[in-house]
């Protein structure tokens, strides 16, 4: 059975899925190379490490049916948003890259929590 073919799954929840998939991967990358970068990028490692946490459980709290999925959905957009915005200050590729990504990623999460 593929991921779209949940039975409880419509087509916003497969969106915010695979948004919380990618955003968890994208966060993780973003979080080790700024390991790399020094003291300075402590709080972009921070809301990295956050999302990706967060990300990868509501994707699977949203796979398994979980009456608590549309709670954490709101929390998880906030985080995105919030790592989004650090993101953006910082002119790395893996940093723009989380930039990018987030701001998709929390608007699913969004609809998510209004469900």
């Amino acid at each position: 059975m593929a991921l779209q073919d949940l039975p409880h799954a419509d087509d916003e929840m497969d969106e915010c899925i695979d948004n919380c998939l990618e955003a968890a991967q994208v966060c993780e990358w973003c979080a080790d190379a700024c390991a790399d970068e020094g003291e300075s990028m402590a709080e972009c490692i921070r809301l990295c490490r956050d999302v990706a946490d967060l990300a990868s459980l509501h994707a699977r709290l949203m796979a398994r049916d979980s009456t608590y999925h549309a709670e954490l959905a709101s929390l998880c957009a906030d985080a995105c948003e919030a790592c989004a915005e650090e993101c953006a200050q910082h002119d790395h590729d893996h940093c723009q890259a989380c930039a990018e990504i987030l701001p998709k990623c929390a608007e699913s999460c969004r609809t998510m929590a209004a469900h």
